[in-house]
């Protein structure tokens, strides 16, 4: 493979460029999700039910306008303007009712009540598209036209929208960010003022193909769209840092650029092998998630380290040899020290640092298990409360005392008195504030024909019949879980066929899955990178050390959102614990294989750590420095949390893993080194020579 990749290295660059092409025509084209309901599995009743909607009543997206000061004619004046907007399905409003010839003092007080309130009004909108298709985006833009100023539009289409424009303006200064103060980093840590652009270079050829290649998944997320780029910059640095290194000791002792990058590819891709197995699994666990998000990130990140890797063995070596001169004549000194004396002290006192492992274990361990308590699953609550979508929603909540809008999809065949007898007992619900559909305007003693044709068709359809349900909770709340919970059981009640939709039951399907999903990721992403550490070092004890380590840097992160009352999206601790664990697991394999080495080279048990410490802390300062860089800025610059929070503990995992990896792991192999010598191939002979 070296001399593979030496000999046509001008063939490599020159197909890298060529290559870059199709990577940009791949990247635009691909799709960009940012409703996270989208991810709920198709098979759940709440996802059914909001495509019965679509089905039956051409209904997808919802929101509510209020409207401020404005005299009846205006408002229908407003009402007629928003029905021309393309892919308004439906406009409902005391305008609609009036102009369709039924009087709103005909109305129930608590319907009336609902869409008036002094000189504010509620006016609801159905779009006949998803709440974050294209279309549905557009036409809010356009309604916000219409009302300029006059009303406020709420909803999740409006949360979309602006959170579209908001990451519109900001990932292209995420990956701005990142690459500066990484590079930054690289050129005072690194020995050479060339070779960390030319990392980037080679690193970001390799982020276009991944993001060129995501065109085959049909769409991702914002989050991975977001993240993608800053993480496989930050993970798969390790990879460009250890061939450098490489290719500079073969330099050293033979002056053949050609033979040392030869020497230095085969080199790289069997230390590597192990590290970047461990990041794969880790991002792979992700796609056994419920909640098909994880998949979405997950195989997108995995593809990142795979072609990180690839990158890092055909590019780079080709770029640095197409820059051999200019690279010899930039070296300077790095501002690491010489770590020898820090590594005999840590040694010395390594019972120190074992006690202090044993006991920082369950306040953490602690804090890590009640992360939920500081989660949100309000997605909306992700952006800044200054954003159009927020000030409308607040409104809503505050004049009108709305929160959520339940839609009860039910049989339109139901007879009239269990009709009635499920609208009243659905009023009897705890937040309920009012129902409406056709029993809840008519009663028991108006024939439904008498209604305007236009008010029927939007409350009943050939099959289904649709209710309203305005509730004063709040989504993701304990109230709102109960009152789903009631209104689930009255519903299936009267009709066993009776569907329950809206924003509020999708997020609370969300709540339930997340929760499942936590746990399965963690273990599914533990278990498969024991079994790739036990293979790369041919021990069995030797992964509970290391998982052991590295878990101990994710309880205290984890641990510490909940000590300092740090509020979460939900998203961020099951993919935090699954990165971190697959990103800085390197560090320890590193440090681990390097004592392995020196103890079988014959040296003790606590030269060996010293060695490995020694050599080892350099590539895991500049390795965790990258990582920490390429997301503190992004954590402090974006303003949507989600991106925000998941930067920021990356960022913080990488510090404390910087920390805990050199004290924590060297103290104890030594502790373990006689356990780990009778279980590890290859080192039982030491059993008869010097353990001290």
């Amino acid at each position: 493979m070296g001399k593979f990749v030496v000999k046509y290295r001008k063939f490599i660059l020159l197909l890298a460029v060529i290559l870059i092409i199709p990577a940009l025509i791949g990247m635009f084209s691909t799709k960009v999700n940012y409703d996270m309901l989208n991810y709920l599995p198709d098979s759940m009743e709440t996802v059914i039910g909001q495509e019965k909607l679509m089905e039956e009543f051409h209904k997808g997206a919802f929101s509510m306008i209020i409207t401020e000061g404005l005299s009846s004619d205006a408002e229908a004046n407003l009402e007629t303007e928003l029905k021309k907007v393309e892919h308004v399905d439906t406009v409902l409003g005391l305008g609609t009712i009036e102009n369709a010839g039924l009087p709103a003092e005909f109305l129930p007080d608590n319907i009336y009540n609902t869409f008036y309130k002094g000189d504010e009004s509620l006016i609801a909108v159905f779009f006949d598209t998803s709440s974050s298709a294209e279309e549905t985006i557009n036409a809010i833009k356009e309604i916000r036209r219409v009302v300029d100023g006059k009303a406020y539009v709420s909803g999740m289409s409006a949360f979309t929208t602006d959170l579209r424009e908001l990451s519109g303006n900001e990932e292209l200064f995420y990956i701005i960010i990142a690459v500066a103060l990484a590079l930054i980093v690289m050129l005072l840590l690194l020995d050479n003022w060339l070779a960390p652009i030319l990392f980037l270079v080679s690193i970001g050829v390799m982020i276009l193909y991944n993001l060129g290649t995501n065109i085959f998944l049909g769409e991702i997320s914002y989050i991975t769209k977001a993240l993608s780029a800053i993480l496989q910059l930050a993970v798969t640095m390790d990879y460009s840092i250890f061939l450098w290194h490489s290719y500079r000791e073969h330099l050293a002792t033979n002056n053949n650029p050609d033979h040392a990058m030869e020497h230095a590819i085969k080199a790289t891709l069997s230390s590597v092998f192990g590290s970047s197995a461990t990041t794969v699994a880790g991002f792979i666990a992700l796609c056994f998630m419920t909640f098909t998000l994880g998949i979405d990130l997950g195989i997108v990140m995995a593809k990142g380290v795979i072609l990180g890797v690839i990158g890092s063995v055909t590019i780079l070596p080709a770029l640095i040899l197409a820059f051999d001169k200019p690279l010899r004549k930039l070296d300077h000194k790095s501002i690491l020290p010489d770590f020898t004396k820090l590594s005999s002290k840590i040694v010395k006192i390594f019972p120190v640092f074992v006690v202090i492992f044993v006991a920082i274990i369950p306040p953490f361990l602690y804090g890590y298990q009640k992360t939920n308590d500081n989660v949100y699953y309000t997605i909306s609550d992700s952006l800044p409360s200054d954003m159009p979508f927020a000030i409308a929603n607040q409104k809503l909540s505050e004049n009108f005392g709305l929160q959520n809008v339940h839609m009860i999809l039910s049989d339109s065949n139901l007879s009239t008195d269990s009709a009635l007898n499920m609208t009243n007992d659905l009023k009897n619900i705890a937040g309920v504030k009012s129902v409406l559909n056709l029993e809840s305007v008519i009663g028991d003693q108006i024939p439904a024909e008498i209604l305007p044709t236009e008010i029927l068709d939007i409350l009943k359809s050939e099959n289904y019949e649709l209710t309203l349900v305005i509730s004063e909770y709040k989504t993701a709340t304990p109230e709102i879980a109960e009152q789903i919970n009631s209104i689930n059981q009255v519903i299936k009640k009267h009709d066993a066929s009776a569907l329950l939709v809206g924003e509020s039951s999708l997020t609370q399907d969300m709540i339930n899955l997340t929760s499942v999903d936590f746990q399965v990721v963690n273990t599914i992403s533990i278990v498969a990178i024991f079994i790739i550490i036990a293979i790369v070092t041919k021990s069995i004890s030797l992964p509970f050390i290391l998982i052991a380590v590295i878990e101990s840097a994710i309880f205290i992160n984890l641990g510490l959102c909940h000590f300092t009352g740090t509020q979460l999206s939900f998203i961020t601790p099951i993919c935090i614990s699954t990165i971190q664990l697959g990103a800085t697991v390197d560090y320890a394999i590193l440090m681990t294989t390097r004592y392995n080495r020196e103890r079988i080279s014959g040296l003790s048990k606590r030269d060996a750590a010293k060695i490995s410490i020694k050599t080892s802390l350099p590539s895991i300062i500049v390795s965790g420095a990258v990582l920490f860089a390429a997301t503190i800025g992004v954590a402090i610059y974006s303003q949507a949390d989600m991106i925000s929070s998941m930067c920021m503990l990356m960022a913080r995992g990488a510090i404390i893993s910087i920390f805990v990896v050199p004290t924590f792991l060297p103290s104890l192999l030594i502790l373990a080194d006689p356990f780990i010598i009778r279980t590890t191939l290859g080192m039982k002979k030491l059993t008869k020579g010097t353990n001290s």
